[in-house]
């Protein structure tokens, strides 16, 4: 069975390339680029992959940006 350390770069018949996020006997987890995170059975998944030798994708830095504040418009009331 193939060892994928945390970090390799793979690529699945089906979801394409992506990067080990963690590895153990039981379970892989791969963050591909196109479909997000997956969790594999190992046993299961590393007929299915192969490895890469790609260089990972720079991952894109996360906005900062403050959200903005919801304005609260007064409504007027009916008296009945």
């Amino acid at each position: 069975m193939a060892n994928y350390n945390q970090g390799a770069q793979v690529e699945h018949e089906k979801f394409g390339f992506g990067t080990v996020l963690s590895h153990t006997e039981e379970r892989i987890v791969i963050k591909f680029d196109d479909h997000g995170e997956k969790k594999f059975v190992t046993s299961m998944a590393v007929g299915s992959l192969k490895k890469s030798d790609r260089q990972p994708p720079v991952e894109k830095r996360k906005s900062t940006r403050k959200a903005k504040a919801a304005v609260i418009v007064p409504t007027a009331v009916v008296a009945q």
